[in-house]
């Protein structure tokens, strides 16, 4: 005789929400659940946009560069460049080629602050040709102002120092936490 079996009745765990909202200024909410629907592998992303937002630590390394593009002809600000290159490098999308598909990623478009939702204007981050500009660019681009594609300059120096003085930060940080 087969009997049936008896199910154990599993402790009572605390309520989690059904969904989570994530708000920008200018944006309509992003809604997260477990439904289905578009679902997305970048959602780690909003975290560390947040973090990187308190921390600014793009922000202080897109002021190590110089653009020398017209102003009327930029539709990326440097900024926001850097902050697509190491957002997506964080993601493991280490090649630029990916970039052409992240560009219309509305994960990264929401970690990039970017106005998404809307029906009439598509999110369109930079692509690779933009983002491979930015990371070939010579060290005396002031020399080649004139040049079609290398207008965006850095100083090494800078970049170092930054480095160093968010490195000494974090040192100091922990020696209180502890």
């Amino acid at each position: 005789m087969i009997r049936p079996t008896r199910r154990r009745q599993s402790p009572p765990q605390a309520s989690l929400p059904k969904q989570f909202r994530f708000e920008q200024p200018k944006s309509p909410p992003v809604v997260v659940n477990f439904q289905g629907g578009q679902v997305t592998s970048d959602a780690g992303l909003s975290l560390i946009a947040e973090i990187d937002r308190k921390l600014q630590i793009t922000s202080q390394f897109a002021q190590c560069f110089q653009d020398y593009r017209k102003s009327n002809r930029i539709d990326h600000t440097v900024e926001s460049l850097i902050t697509q290159r190491i957002y997506g490098l964080v993601m493991e999308y280490e090649d630029l080629n990916d970039h052409e598909e992240l560009r219309h990623a509305p994960m990264f478009a929401l970690a990039l602050g970017k106005r998404i939702g809307l029906e009439n204007e598509p999110v369109i981050l930079a692509g690779k040709s933009t983002l491979n500009r930015l990371e070939h660019c010579p060290e005396d681009v002031e020399q080649g102002a004139d040049s079609r594609y290398h207008k965006i300059g850095h100083s090494t120096s800078e970049i170092e120092s930054l480095f160093v003085d968010i490195f000494l930060e974090f040192l100091d940080w922990r020696k209180i936490v502890v």
